[in-house]
């Protein structure tokens, strides 16, 4: 952490990302753990928008959470429903940063943002760290861990903590193949891209289209559950929380539980261009299967084992549609063409999974 005293001229302010003066005369007004200035600050890695920051003084720590220097049309409004959700939690069995203030006055620093409490844990990626390398009942107990996140949001009455305007929940379901493949129809406009690059995108949309379960409900999803958005304890197998909420809105929650499994990998999978999808961490090796998954989740939850398949292909669906958005930003210079190749192979990984599992059926 940059530490300086009592003087918020010696700490960093991140290339204009922090106005001490602004955010010492917020939090003094604040609910915030501690007491007086901010005195040391440390940046920190977390999702590939918005900015994290933990920040110190006396008696206390918080993280201060904000968009991106350059903002987007919404990026205000998107940081503010983010700390609408992680406010509506509370109280909940859903792993998550506990809320303490927000502050919607973008004058204060540049923009909106909010301050939650710090999760010491850290985000699985690549090599595991510590009994997570060594001991299989830990790897094992990772995806029942996921599980029990994902039901416990399910649970979450949206109406009842008042989120009932969170998202447009009327014809969710029927909606969904228009709603992604419109996305993607948009990304013609970028100079090289084409749709077609994606293989199966139409007979995919037509099974989901001519397949919707009769098994359909409604709460809030997190909208993009996995490894990267799930903190893990250093000391237990166990989620301390879930965060990066910006995709989080009302439709079924049974997707958050499917995508989850586009994570997984297991024997059978495509193999794509003579490759396999290749799994998030390291090593592999006596993780639980999805049908572990899928039982404990259908256990909790009460869903119907009939709708599982319906949800698999359409988070597939969904994933290689958002994913496409980052290889045509590529194509015009607003992506490194590596990150934007590395997507678009996944993309393709996923479609063909997808296609895999409407054949199966």
């Amino acid at each position: 952490m940059t530490m300086a005293g009592n003087t918020a001229a010696h700490l960093d302010d991140f290339n204009g990302l922090l106005d001490w003066n602004g955010i010492n005369a917020w939090a003094r007004q604040a609910s915030l753990p501690g007491e007086g200035p901010v005195l040391a600050v440390e940046s920190l890695a977390g999702g590939s928008q918005n900015h994290l920051f933990r920040m110190r003084r006396a008696g206390g720590d918080f993280v201060l959470r904000r968009p991106p220097r350059h903002l987007r049309e919404k990026s205000n409004e998107t940081i503010l429903r983010e700390a609408r959700v992680l406010s509506a939690l509370a109280g909940s069995q859903v792993p998550h940063p506990t809320l303490y203030d927000v502050c919607d006055d973008s004058t204060v620093t540049g923009a909106c943002f909010f301050a939650m409490a710090p999760l010491d844990g850290f985000s699985p990626l690549g090599e595991l760290p510590g009994d997570y390398a060594v001991k299989a009942d830990w790897r094992y107990e990772m995806g029942r861990e996921f599980v029990r996140a994902a039901a416990a949001l399910s649970q979450v009455d949206h109406v009842a903590v008042g989120l009932a305007d969170f998202g447009k929940a009327e014809r969710w379901h029927d909606r969904q193949v228009a709603r992604w493949y419109g996305q993607l129809e948009g990304y013609r406009s970028m100079e090289g891209y084409d749709p077609q690059a994606l293989p199966f995108v139409e007979r995919v949309g037509r099974w989901l289209d001519d397949n919707i379960p009769a098994d359909r409900r409604l709460g809030i999803i997190h909208g993009d559950l996995q490894w990267p958005n799930a903190m893990f304890s250093h000391g237990a197998p166990r989620i301390l929380g879930l965060i990066d909420w910006e995709l989080s809105t009302i439709g079924d929650p049974l997707l958050d539980m499917a995508w989850i499994l586009t994570s997984w990998r297991e024997a059978g999978d495509p193999v794509v261009g003579g490759k396999a999808g290749e799994p998030v961490v390291r090593p592999w090796q006596d993780f639980c299967s999805r049908d572990d998954m899928i039982g404990w989740y259908l256990e909790a939850t009460g869903r119907d084992a009939q709708a599982v398949p319906w949800f698999f292909v359409l988070a597939c669906y969904k994933l290689a549609c958002l994913l496409e958005g980052t290889y045509a930003r590529s194509m015009v210079g607003k992506a490194s063409p590596e990150m934007g190749e590395f997507l678009h192979r996944y993309a393709i990984w996923l479609m063909h999974k997808a296609d895999s599992l409407v054949r199966s059926l």
